[in-house]
Parts: structure tokens; sequence; C-alpha cells
């Protein structure tokens, strides 16, 4: 068996530099794209969440009736204790072509014609530090029947939803972990299997098992962290790709691209090939030392 200077073993063809980096790099794809899952989630989730908790909808029925304690109608009383509260912003009537867009799913697109009362929805902003029980209490003093619904409810689910997905997300990181880990140790325990007459010279020699773990563990780090490194390069158009699809969703536009990715993202996915790293040098020295505990 040819030996390059330097590897008494002969571990640059035991362990090859072809089907190890490949499947390390794969996974560190999938790890890539799985990390950045998990963090579009929380991000989209955190916009979302902002946007939904404070959005406010306010139902008058009847809202061209008159106001029984002011002049004007049900409606018109309703925006006037609106507009001098603090808490609510950006109040504003829907139009007849809103109510109808809203609701031809059900009812056809045009509501008008089936003589149904419909009631004036105005849409909103809550800015309010509370619940929006008091205003509630207020618009149904005033306007009988007024009913006040935020988006706290929805804000709820949405935040079970961000938790369920990046609760996944880790899973995929668990099992991408574990894989490559298994990896290794298959291409380990196979060079071991290649290399045994020279071992037990070796160790018959008085080799420690620490330098010959050292020696297996060294190798596999290389070709962990190689693959692991062209994985993570292969996955950054990907995630440039996604962040760009994502971004009409977390805010105003931003420079494209790479630009795109969250810090978090772009400080956490340089360490993915020193994880695969770790992960191939702790998963060699175990797999070689329980190995050769086994030798006579």
């Amino acid at each position: 068996m040819a030996r390059h200077r330097g590897d008494l073993l002969g571990l640059r063809a035991a362990l090859s530099d072809r089907l190890l980096p490949v499947l390390v790099g794969a996974m560190s794809f999938l790890a890539a794209l799985a990390l950045g899952g998990a963090l579009a989630c929380a991000t989209l989730a955190a916009s979302w969440r902002g946007d939904t908790a404070a959005a406010l909808t306010i139902q008058v029925p009847q809202p061209d009736d008159p106001d029984t304690a002011n002049d004007g109608t049900r409606l018109a009383a309703v925006q006037r204790a609106l507009a001098v509260d603090p808490d609510v912003q950006d109040a504003a009537v829907m139009s007849k072509a809103e109510m109808n867009r809203l609701i031809s799913p059900w009812l056809g697109s045009d509501a008008t014609t089936l003589g149904l009362s419909l009631p004036a929805v105005i849409t909103a902003q809550w800015q309010g530090p509370g619940s929006t029980d008091k205003l509630a209490s207020q618009l149904q003093r005033m306007s009988p029947g007024t009913l006040v619904k935020t988006g706290a409810l929805w804000a709820a689910r949405v935040a079970a939803l961000t938790i369920s997905l990046q609760a996944c997300a880790l899973a995929v990181l668990l099992v991408v972990a574990l894989v490559a880990a298994a990896v290794v140790a298959v291409a380990t325990r196979s060079g071991l299997a290649q290399l045994r007459e020279t071992i037990d010279t070796v160790h018959g020699l008085g080799a420690l098992d620490s330098d010959i773990a050292a020696r297996f563990a060294a190798r596999a780090t290389w070709l962990a962290l190689g693959g692991s490194a062209g994985g993570t390069l292969l996955a950054l158009p990907a995630l440039a790709w996604l962040a760009w699809l994502a971004a009409p969703f977390t805010g105003p536009a931003r420079l494209g691209g790479f630009f795109n990715l969250p810090p978090a993202l772009i400080a956490l996915v340089p360490l993915l090939p020193a994880a695969a790293a770790l992960i191939g040098w702790t998963t060699a020295q175990l797999t070689v030392r329980g190995w050769l505990r086994h030798l006579p």
C-alpha cells in the first residue's frame, strides 16, 4: 500500500477523500437550510406578531341610524370617539367596494343586492399598553352593539406555529448531526478494518491508543471540515434566494441577495464547518478507542 510522507498508517487510502466529504457536505447543506428556516421563522413571526397584535377592527351595526345621544349617525359617533383616543391610530372606514371584495367569496360580488344590513367596519392600529376592554365598553355605551376585535388571538397562534416550526428545524439539525456522526463512524471503522494488520503491528510495538486515535481523528477532522465548507458554500445561494423571496413579508425592501440574510444566520452559518470538524474529531476518537480496546 502506497503511503504519503508523514502518513505512516496509510490513512489517506483507508479514509478516502471522495465519499466522506461529499456525505458530510450534503449534511451541512441540509443543516444550513434548517438553520436558515429556523431563523427565518423567528424573523417572520416577529414581524407578523407585531402587525397582527396591533390590528384593530371595529364593527358598527346599523351605521346610518341616528345617534340618540348626539347629532349624526352611530358610525359618526364611533369615529369621533376613535379620533380623540390617543391609543387608536390610523382609523379608517372600509369602503363599500372593500366590503364587497372582502365578503364576495361567501355572498357574491355585490352584497347590496341581497338586501342585507351590513355593519360598517373600521380598521385601525392599537397602540395602547393593555387590552382594548375599556375602549370596547366605551363604544358599547355610545353605540350599543359595536364590536371591537384585536389580532391578539391570531398573534398567539402565529407564536405557537413559530415555536412548532423552530422545534422541527432543531430536530432536523439534531438528525443531521447524528447522521454525520454515523457517517464518520462507519468510514472510520472501514479504515480500521483495512489497516487492521498495520495497527496490530504498531499497537504490539507499543504505540499508544491515543496516538493511533489522534491520527484517525486528524484525518476525519480535515475531511469533515473540507466537506462541510463545500456544502455550506453551496447552501449560501439557496439561502440568499429564500431571503429574497421572504423580503416582502419582513418589511421594507433592503439590499438583495446575501445582504437580506438575518445577521444571526450570517454569524452562525460559518460555524457549521467548525461543528462538522468537531463531530468528525469526536466520533473518530471514540470509534478508534473503542475498537482498540478489543485488540488482544
